[in-house]
């Protein structure tokens, strides 16, 4: 592909189309911590911008260099991705269930969890390796850089939107995020398996 209008309109689509999983768990990160700042919020989007434009980078790698481990992992990027956003959106689906009987408490997102979050939802974002295989490495890293700015903006919105019903829903708002969050995991795994 050469440099295009096309190329930079393709890379923002997949940029949103990859950054859809990132937006519902941003979602429910302002959901369970309606509270949070804004300086935690560009945090919370540029972790998962930055693993939105690593993960392609690494497939492109891979791709370039070491194609059939790449794809004896893909195997297990449904079953990663499975296993980390049920482990995050269980914990916080029992903290919501155990919070409804007590008062209400100051709730915080760990930047820990944000990381596995921010994995988690781009993992699969390994398997744009191959359709980005054709680029030069230029193109390649603008691309990523792309899909990075994307999912910050709608990551950002994600968190905002979040935030906002989360302060009218309280503490219905975390059980609400780890159901989210366990419905995404499950979606990565029956599309990535079936």
């Amino acid at each position: 592909m050469k440099w295009s209008l096309l190329f930079f309109l393709n890379s923002a689509l997949l940029g949103v189309g990859l950054a859809m999983d990132a937006f519902s768990v941003s979602l429910a990160n302002g959901l369970n911590e309606p509270g949070m700042r804004k300086k935690k919020m560009c945090a919370v989007a540029g972790v998962f911008a930055f693993f939105q434009a690593l993960m392609p980078m690494i497939g492109w790698i891979c791709v370039h260099t070491v194609v059939q481990y790449f794809q004896t992992f893909e195997l297990c990027i449904p079953w990663v991705a499975l296993v980390l956003l049920l482990f995050i959106g269980g914990k916080m689906l029992l903290e919501g269930i155990r919070s409804e009987n007590e008062e209400m408490k100051k709730r915080e997102v760990g930047m820990a969890d944000i990381f596995l979050q921010g994995i988690a939802t781009s993992i699969d974002a390994l398997s744009v390796g191959f359709t980005i295989a054709g680029y030069g490495l230029i193109m390649a890293i603008v691309c990523a850089l792309i899909i990075a700015v994307v999912t910050f903006a709608i990551s950002a919105a994600g968190v905002i939107i979040g935030r906002k019903f989360g302060l009218k829903f309280s503490n219905k708002a975390t059980i609400f995020g780890g159901v989210i969050l366990i419905a995404i995991g499950l979606e990565i795994f029956i599309t990535g398996v079936f």
